[in-house]
Order: structure tokens, then C-alpha cells, then sequence
């Protein structure tokens, strides 16, 4: 077996992260490989990336002969939802029993079981994120033929296992709003008729780039933002491309933008270029417990709003589980536009919360939020979480509860000892990687921390991701 080599595999099992298990007959008995959004049942066609002694990772290329486990579904396979053919039910089990599996081998936490509280299900099974981005490419995935197709012009979402081919998305995935992704099509094809290009990712060249479009389910609206590059920009006729877009999607449009974007990277942010507000504003509101947070095109919120209200609640239940925390010090860190510490700063009594993120721009929105909400006893800084720690020694000793919410990375080793370091009596951890947090338990119980009660959150149906809400006392 060499790295490069494509094998046909059958899947015998799932691993946390999204692998199938497939193994292969070697001297010495069975040779496991891990294929990426693979379903056990499936026969695959996949292509080994990574040979170690004891294992092989293999990145999916084709589903040969489909499980028993699956059910076609009427929606258009994209990358973004492999396991979209598993009923709901199977998702759940695979995620619960792979994750566990992480917190014994990883944190060495062998009664999780025990400790182990509740899979909390998202309340909506399809249609549940609030953000998509969409990718232009004049290399197309012919979607019937299997071919690909040069010279194209191409709206969807990028085919599996490449960063150059699109595929026209013709119809819902399941995963956005069905109405925007009923009515892509007929923005493309507008598009297209303008005869300005769609880019060409190894060429990188060609003038539209990326589609952004985010969602506030409380009112219904939208943010648009088209991303371009500058090649032919006298050409783009600003006006029009506003008037069919609000003609397409109606009252729903709050905002329209458009960011000139010449990096060769491939991304939509807005920061690698200029932006500029062409129709509305720059804002949507969403609503999380009853509290209004605006949000921007760059913001961070979270992408299932409902699932996240069942996440929040989760962690502040935790809080609350032993303590009285009126008039209590809690230091929200990675706080991001600080919607748990607002969350705990209204149904909490004089608390007072203190969040600190290294992002500014979430930070002031932070501030922003918390101000229109009306919440006083919050304090928000922008700060690396290690250095602040180090910077404002006086909270040592004072605070009573962390709330943790790190990136998928977890803690960095030096941040997590200074955050024990602080003495708190408890610390609710949620995270976005079970892996990680697995990895901090063990960190957190030298520390003198143990993990008292665990929840899963599901906030991403038929992706391999799950969150995760910990609770540590000392």
C-alpha cells in the first residue's frame, strides 16, 4: 500500500470525526483505514493520503455500493452533509458512542458512562444553519455525466475531495434555507448573462468569487454579500445586480454587499479586500433568550441558533447546578460577541461577568449587543486569554465560575494553567471538539479539577461535528 494508491474498501465501522473503518488483510493479520465521510455498509472507491505502521487515512473518492443503513433523500448531495442519507436516529448513535470513546482513550476518563448526562438533539433536522457560503468556479462537476466541464460557469458548493470543481446547486441541500436554495439557480443564471467570468481557482483569475448569505431566523432576513475580484470591475453593474437580487428574495434582503477580493487564497472574508454596502444594512438581528444580538457579515454567532439556545441553556444549568452565583465573579473566556455572559449577566442576579475574546470586532460587538440589551455588571475586553490572565493578576483568587468556549484547537497548554491557576471553584467548558476538551480534561483533573457531568450537543445534523458541555468542580 502506498500514499496515491486507490483501493475499493468496504466500511465495517465509524470513528469519531467522521472516519469509516475499513481493514484490509496484510501479513501480520488486518491493517485498519480510516476513510473520511465514509458509512459502515458502504463499499467505496478511496485513495490513501497518510500510511502509518499500525494505520492508513484515505480520502473518499466515490461511494460504489450505498449501506443498508441509508435512505435517499430528495435533497442534492453536497459535500457539507455527508451523512445526510443516514436516518437521524443512526447519526446520533454513531456521534454519542465514537465521541465517548474519545473522553476514555484520550482523557483517560474511564467512568464516563457514568458522568455521561444527555444527548441534546438539534430542534430542527434540516434547513438549520444561519450562514452558507456558495463558490463560483468556471470548472464545473457535470452532475449527470460525471465529467468535468472547463470554460463553465458555476454557483454551488465545491465537489468532494477538490478545491476547483463547484457543482451547480439545483436545488435544497437540506441544510440551508430552502427558498434561497430554490431560488440560486435563477441568480446564476442572471449572473452568467452578465458575461463577466466566473474564477478559475489554479488559473486564479475570472471575476466572481464567492456568495455569502446569512440568515436571523427571529425576523426572517437576510444579508447578501458577493464577492469578486477587481479583473473587468467596470464592467459589474452594481444597480442591477442589487435590483435582481431584492426581485428574487423580496422584503427578506436587509443588506446587500460586495467585497473586492484580489488574494489568491480562497476565502470570502471580508478583511482580505474592500467592502462596500450597496443596498440596506450591514446588520441582522438575531433573537437568543429572549436577548437581541446584531450581527454582521464578519461576525462569529453561532450557525444553529436553535441548537445553540439548548447548548447555552446547558452550560448556565451547569453553573447553576451547586451554587448560588448572585453577586459571584464569572470570567467568560473566548467569549466571542459575548452572548452566553449577557445569557448569565439577565437570568442571574448581580452577577458580574467578565469576557474576554483576542477577536476586537467581536468584542465591540459585544459591548454593542450587551448595551442595547439593557444589561449592566458585563465587562468585555479584547485580549489574548493567556496574556490577559497575566495582565490582570488581580483576578486571581476572585473569580468564582469560568465559562470556557475555546476554538476547535482547545487551550493552549500554558493558557489552561493559568486559567486553573485563577482558582476558580468551577469551570463549565463547552466545546466544539470533544477531542480537545478530552485532551484538557486530563490537563484540568492534574490541576485539581474533575469532571462531574458531560452533555452532547448536537447543533450540526448529518456532519460528522458535535459539541460538547463539561462540568468541572474543584
Amino acid at each position: 500500500m502506498k500514499r496515491g494508491e486507490v483501493l475499493e474498501l468496504d466500511i465495517e465501522n465509524y470513528a469519531f470525526g467522521g472516519k469509516g473503518i475499513a481493514r484490509v488483510e496484510k501479513e501480520g493479520g488486518k491493517y485498519p483505514v480510516f476513510v473520511n465521510n465514509a458509512i459502515p455498509g458502504q463499499r467505496v472507491k478511496a485513495q490513501i493520503k497518510k500510511k502509518r505502521t499500525k494505520f492508513a487515512e484515505a480520502n473518499l473518492l466515490e461511494v460504489l455500493e450505498r449501506s443498508d443503513l441509508e435512505k435517499v433523500q430528495d435533497f442534492q448531495p453536497v459535500s457539507g452533509a455527508p451523512y445526510i442519507t443516514l436516518p437521524i436516529e443512526v447519526q446520533q448513535d454513531l456521534k454519542k458512542e465514537s465521541t465517548l470513546a474519545q473522553y476514555r482513550r484520550i482523557g483517560e476518563i474511564n467512568d464516563i458512562d457514568a458522568l455521561f448526562h444527555e444527548y441534546i438533539a438539534s430542534p430542527l433536522d434540516y434547513f438549520y444553519r444561519n450562514k452558507m457560503e456558495y463558490s463560483f468556479s468556471c470548472i464545473r462537476q457535470n452532475l449527470k455525466t460525471g465529467e468535468e466541464e472547463d470554460d463553465a460557469f458555476a454557483l454551488g458548493s465545491k465537489t468532494r475531495g477538490t478545491w476547483w470543481k463547484v457543482e451547480d446547486l439545483d436545488k435544497p441541500s437540506g441544510l440551508f434555507d430552502e427558498e434561497i436554495e430554490t431560488k440560486l439557480q435563477e441568480l446564476r443564471v442572471y449572473l452568467k448573462n452578465t458575461g463577466l467570468k466566473a474564477w478559475h481557482p489554479p488559473r486564479k483569475h475570472g471575476f466572481y468569487r464567492h456568495l455569502v448569505i446569512r440568515k436571523s431566523f427571529s425576523e426572517n432576513r437576510l444579508l447578501i454579500n458577493l464577492v469578486t475580484s477587481s479583473e473587468s470591475l467596470d464592467s459589474f453593474d452594481r444597480e442591477g445586480f442589487v435590483n435582481k437580487v431584492v426581485s428574487i428574495f423580496g422584503d427578506r434582503v436587509a443588506g446587500i454587499q460586495h467585497t473586492i477580493n484580489d488574494d489568491v487564497a480562497d476565502r470570502a472574508k471580508i478583511e482580505n479586500g474592500e467592502n462596500k454596502l450597496l443596498f440596506g444594512d450591514p446588520v441582522i438581528t438575531e433573537e437568543i433568550h429572549g436577548l437581541k444580538f446584531e450581527i454582521s457579515m464578519e461576525s462569529f454567532f453561532q450557525t444553529n441558533p436553535k441548537s445553540a439556545e439548548l447548548l447555552y441553556q446547558r452550560a448556565i444549568d451547569y453553573a447553576n447546578l451547586n451554587y448560588d452565583l448572585a453577586g459571584k465573579n464569572i470570567m467568560d473566556l473566548f467569549c466571542g460577541t459575548g452572548t452566553i455572559g449577557q445569557i448569565m449577566a439577565k437570568g442571574i442576579q448581580g452577577a458580574k461577568i467578565v469576557g474576554v475574546d483576542i477577536v476586537p470586532e467581536a468584542i465591540e460587538d459585544a459591548k454593542r449587543n450587551a448595551d442595547q440589551n439593557g444589561l449592566e455588571n458585563l465587562k468585555f475586553f479584547a485580549a489574548d486569554v493567556g496574556k490577559f490572565l497575566r495582565e490582570y493578576p488581580e483576578y486571581a483568587g476572585d473569580i468564582h465560575t469560568i465559562m470556557l468556549d475555546p476554538p476547535r484547537a482547545g487551550i493552549a497548554p500554558k493558557t489552561l494553567r493559568k486559567v486553573i491557576a485563577l482558582g476558580a471553584e468551577q469551570i463549565v467548558y463547552i466545546s466544539c471538539n470533544p477531542a480537545t476538551q478530552a485532551r484538557d480534561a486530563k490537563e484540568l483533573a492534574e490541576g485539581g479539577y474533575s469532571m462531574k457531568k458531560l452533555s452532547l450537543v448536537d447543533q450540526f445534523p448529518h456532519t460528522s461535528h458535535i459539541e460538547a458541555v463539561a462540568l468541572f468542580s474543584k
